[in-house]
């Protein structure tokens, strides 16, 4: 029998990982996500790229917990990768070769103010350029983006993404989260997105092995750093005032997807499915020109988290 190809076995373990994540907060909320698998129609003749594949988007809307959680795993093939796809990679090289990219990607939207919004990638690429052999690399990680922060929510995500990244390497968690507190600034804002957590990318050094077994250990350490906060915050009450401010925040994250994101960026330059793509947006967000939080108020506090901190 035909051993699997690299690629084959990266697909089983990340819907794999779609699969867990999916149960672990369908126990949480008590709701159910409804799939939508879809296949990519054929480029038409002289597009700019050719791409195929297909994927699951799975949302859960109007849940116990979570207003909307999107999880989705796509698996698509192109002629020429996108420049976005190696804008920090090291092989700068790789843009416009012919690849294959397949990843788990995820943004819960909690509706209680108190429960932080969360995101996590992983995925996985394979190119090959011209004259040369082919190349893979794994990349992803997971961050958080609380609202009204907790110092003792904050320093279990920490100890946590360490603890994953402990099992690849002693200096992967420094790396990673310095990686993430600069990957997810918005530097127009001059504020991170959140408290962070882990990015990577470009990961093939210690072999294909261990990196396909950092990668479930990634999605296994998020289910084991967010569901203790979603328990502990899930019944705090909260009225307008807090819900409001929830809604202006969200529209960071929206500024965020749509002008600095290389993943929103990869998935609208190769041609992805749009739906699957923005899912990560908010169900409901607000704008507000000009808003300023009362000064020593419980929204003022939340600038004193929007700066890379040390929590473990």
């Amino acid at each position: 029998m035909t051993s699997p190809t690299p690629a084959e076995r990266a697909r089983e373990r990340l819907t794999a990982i779609q699969d867990r994540i999916c149960q672990a907060i369908e126990a949480i909320d008590g709701g159910r996500f409804a799939e939508d698998a879809w296949q990519r129609e054929p480029s038409p003749a002289g597009a700019p790229l050719s791409l195929t594949g297909g994927g699951r988007t799975r949302v859960l809307k109007d849940g116990g917990v979570f207003e909307q959680a999107g999880i989705g795993f796509s698996d698509v093939a192109g002629s020429a990768l996108p420049a976005s796809a190696t804008a920090t990679a090291k092989r700068q090289e790789l843009a416009g070769a012919p690849f294959r990219a397949m990843g788990v990607s995820l943004v819960f939207h909690p509706r209680n103010p108190y429960i932080p919004t969360t995101h996590l990638n992983v995925r996985y690429f394979e190119a090959t350029p011209r004259d040369g052999d082919p190349v893979w690399w794994f990349g992803g990680g997971f961050d958080l983006t609380p609202f009204y922060p907790f110092d003792e929510d904050a320093e279990h995500w920490h100890r946590t993404a360490k603890a994953v990244c402990d099992t690849l390497q002693p200096d992967a968690y420094a790396e990673y989260k310095r990686w993430c507190d600069e990957y997810f600034f918005l530097k127009h804002r001059d504020e991170c997105r959140g408290i962070g957590g882990i990015f990577y990318d470009d990961l093939n050094a210690p072999g294909f092995d261990r990196c396909l077994d950092f990668t479930d250990a990634v999605g296994d350490g998020f289910i084991e750093a967010y569901r203790p906060i979603v328990e502990r915050r899930r019944d705090a009450e909260y009225d307008t005032p807090q819900r409001e401010f929830q809604l202006y925040r969200r529209g960071r994250y929206v500024e965020f997807n749509l002008v600095w994101d290389r993943g929103t960026l990869f998935g609208l330059q190769s041609g992805g499915r749009t739906e699957s793509i923005l899912m990560s947006l908010p169900p409901r967000v607000r704008f507000e020109y000009g808003y300023t939080p009362e000064p020593g108020s419980p929204e003022a506090r939340l600038a004193d988290y929007l700066k890379p901190r040390d929590w473990v």
